[in-house]
């Protein structure tokens, strides 16, 4: 573990995980299904520099106490190839998003002033 991990506090970077929106959403029933999304537990919604992404919050089955993993020999090959040049560490992530939705009554919102039609 080098030196930058080994100071940060309970591993945030294995609280969540991301996934890729394939096409950035542009019409109502995107957005529909987004809302969909959100609805659940854990699931949050954001856009950045790099596209739209959903935002699954729930730890790593193999963090330890202290944040340590407890399979680093054997860890996934996703985890090995972590770049932390920059991480949470050096600044919360959500400092980078344009837009952040962690709730369905934000996004909402959202959709109401970007479509004008929105519920009619």
């Amino acid at each position: 573990m080098d030196g930058k991990c080994s100071r940060c506090l309970n591993s945030k970077c294995c609280t969540y995980t991301t996934e890729a929106i394939g096409v950035a959403p542009r019409s109502k029933a995107d957005f529909e299904h987004l809302l969909w999304q959100v609805s659940h537990q854990g699931v949050e919604i954001y856009k950045d520099e790099d596209g739209w992404f959903l935002l699954f919050q729930g730890s790593c089955e193999h963090l330890g106490p202290g944040g340590a993993c407890g399979i680093y020999d054997q860890r996934p090959q996703i985890c090995r190839d972590y770049d932390n040049d920059w991480c949470e560490l050096d600044a919360p992530a959500e400092n980078g998003f344009l837009l952040y939705f962690r709730s369905y009554a934000e996004l909402l919102t959202y959709c109401k002033k970007r479509f004008k039609t929105w519920g009619r």
